[in-house]
């Protein structure tokens, strides 16, 4: 199995340290689509999934999901969490064995989701169905020091509910002079790059497992179709993201270090508990 960078209190200590150096901003991967984002003292997650509820889902199935990469850490343990995020339904996505400890570690927690999927996060989460905070395309929401702009995301297609809103989406999020895109689940879809480039993004969090049907599961961007987007929707910096969690459903990061090194994007390398601090000029 692979062993993260940092996990457990080595993991945890590594978050304070970085608080020494509040500026510009600090970005830990903690495996699939999950990331803490650190900025001054708001903490920020990204789709953690941070179980094995998974994995004993489908034991024994015609899918199983065999992890490949160690837990970097307990849920219950991240503590000052301001922000968390879900970008769609899956279960990687919106972890109930990884949300409910972090509501109950963080009292103040507030949770971005799709509007869309409001019932189904207070269904699958025990809550309150007023509690999330409900994104739609084109709206923007200002959650604690965060601003959250939502733009659509295709899983593999551009869903919809019966009143037109995407349940699959991305969050653009500015902080101070910062801009993060965390794409969530997708691939690319026609106009996206136009619509994403206005935003000035600095970094951009893509997924680059692929798609097979054979897996059985909706597919996502390759690693040479994420370094493509990442240049052509402008970002400063790229880090590729849901790889090496589950056997099943996996690709190498390389063809995007590759292309992104062949077109001039600047790739950020991260293993799993493993932290950027970000070092771009402002």
């Amino acid at each position: 199995m692979i062993q993260p960078e940092r996990s457990g209190d080595e993991f945890l200590a590594d978050v304070r340290a970085a608080q020494d150096r509040p500026e510009p901003f600090h970005i830990w991967w903690l495996g699939q689509s999950g990331f803490l984002l650190q900025w001054r003292t708001a903490r920020l997650l990204f789709d953690p999934y941070l179980s094995d509820a998974l994995t004993r889902k489908y034991a024994g199935t015609a899918k199983p999901h065999v992890r490949l990469t160690e837990r970097v850490v307990a849920p219950e343990r991240l503590g000052d969490i301001d922000v968390a995020t879900s970008t769609h339904n899956h279960t990687d996505h919106l972890d109930a064995e990884t949300l409910r400890p972090l509501m109950q570690a963080n009292e103040g927690l507030q949770l971005v989701v799709p509007e869309a999927n409001r019932d189904f996060v207070a269904k699958r989460l025990q809550c309150d169905p007023a509690w999330p905070v409900g994104m739609t395309v084109g709206a923007e929401r200002v959650v604690g020091p965060f601003r959250f702009a939502a733009v659509p995301a295709a899983h593999e297609t551009l869903e919809t509910d019966e009143a037109g809103r995407h349940a699959h989406l991305g969050y653009v999020v500015r902080f101070g002079p910062w801009t993060a895109y965390h794409s969530g689940d997708t691939i690319r879809y026609e106009g996206m790059a136009e619509l994403l480039r206005p935003f000035g993004i600095d970094v951009c969090m893509l997924p680059v497992n692929g798609r097979d049907p054979a897996r059985g599961v909706p597919g996502n961007l390759t690693g040479e179709e994420a370094a493509r987007l990442a240049r052509d929707i402008g970002a400063r910096a790229a880090i590729p993201c849901h790889y090496e969690m589950f056997a099943f459903n996996t690709a190498s990061p390389e063809p995007f270090f590759e292309e992104a090194a062949r077109l001039g994007v600047r790739a950020v390398r991260l293993v799993a508990g493993g932290r950027w601090s970000c070092d771009l000029p402002s």
